[in-house]
């Protein structure tokens, strides 16, 4: 494919930038800082799409998300991933864009790439959505969370004020189908973080409002957001512990894979370390160790369907069980 060809797949394919203003999302502003914040996010986010969407291979790619500060570089990439996975399902013949990313500077972000994946899921028709069974048995749940999150940022009213939820979503099929609902759910929460402005009375409300069986996964994907994304401050995060109730321990299983998610990256900044010493009542290196020792292996994964529920499960008791944090 031309520059010329390269360059115009890139202006069709990048969504406007602004779908990612909050007046026109309808999403709460907490305060000017916030609201700059989050849209910040959304442009970072689609200056990865459109990089990826133009580049001839994600290498070429991989030179400009380099560019992005610390903070916001993870976004790039998430977004870089959607663009390289949407290519790759519009090509008719299939392609690898995704699998190289994986093997060059995206293996670094691998947690954010698989989400990426799920964002273009939710643009692309189903038939042309990856093969479970090609993915990393652990982390393709992730994709799952990345669908949640595109749902309920750009159908809000259905996602989150109507709280829709279909119980008999058709990947990854077979035994872990069951698990779908759950890992879909992680990304609503963590779309909520947007959605409420990173305003947190307003982000537990909108989970209050939610059946109760759904609040933990919901809690998880905010205490993620809220430690990889921030936007508050100490005292707004003992907020929402304190909201989050007898589901903090989920609010710390979140919070300890932001900080993985960002280690693993090297990616970390101080609003990191504020929400772990909140949420998790440590670092961000040992909240991350907590989710690396609990890992399942790939043998695992592949063994059993419920090996990435049980590996946040183990999180969650880690803390709960340490003392850190309180059921």
């Amino acid at each position: 494919m031309t520059k010329a060809a390269r360059a115009l797949r890139r202006r069709m394919l990048t969504p406007n930038v602004s779908a990612t203003r909050l007046d026109i999302r309808g999403f709460h502003e907490k305060n000017p800082a916030a609201r700059d914040l989050l849209e910040t996010i959304g442009r970072v986010f689609l200056t990865g799409f459109a990089d990826a969407a133009e580049a001839r291979y994600p290498a070429d790619a991989e030179i400009r998300l380099e560019e992005i500060p610390d903070r916001f570089r993870g976004f790039a990439y998430e977004g870089a991933a959607m663009g390289f996975a949407v290519v790759d399902a519009l090509s008719p013949l299939g392609g690898r864009r995704i699998a190289r990313f994986l093997e060059g500077r995206g293996r670094d972000h691998d947690y954010m790439v698989y989400v990426g994946v799920g964002w273009a899921m939710a643009r692309v028709p189903r038939f042309r959505w990856p093969h479970a069974e090609e993915m990393d048995p652990l982390l393709k749940w992730l994709a799952l969370d990345g669908y949640g999150f595109h749902q309920a940022y750009f159908h809000t009213r259905r996602y989150v004020h109507e709280q829709y939820q279909d119980p008999r979503f058709p990947w990854p099929g077979g035994a872990g189908r069951a698990y779908a609902p759950h890992a879909i759910d992680q990304g609503i929460g963590r779309a909520l973080w947007f959605v409420g402005g990173t305003d947190v009375d307003q982000v537990a409300t909108l989970i209050e409002r939610f059946p109760e069986h759904r609040r933990a996964d919901l809690y998880s994907g905010t205490g993620l957001a809220a430690t990889y994304a921030g936007g508050a401050d100490e005292a707004e995060l003992r907020s929402l512990a304190w909201r989050a109730g007898e589901y903090r321990p989920q609010v710390a299983q979140g919070s300890a894979f932001a900080a993985e998610a960002r280690i693993r990256a090297g990616l970390i900044v101080p609003h990191t370390g504020v929400a772990t010493a909140v949420f998790c009542d440590t670092t961000p290196e040992e909240a991350a160790r907590v989710s690396r020792v609990a890992r399942p292996g790939d043998d695992e994964a592949r063994r059993d369907p419920a090996a990435y529920e049980m590996w946040r499960r183990r999180v969650a008791d880690s803390f709960a069980e340490s003392g850190r944090v309180s059921r």
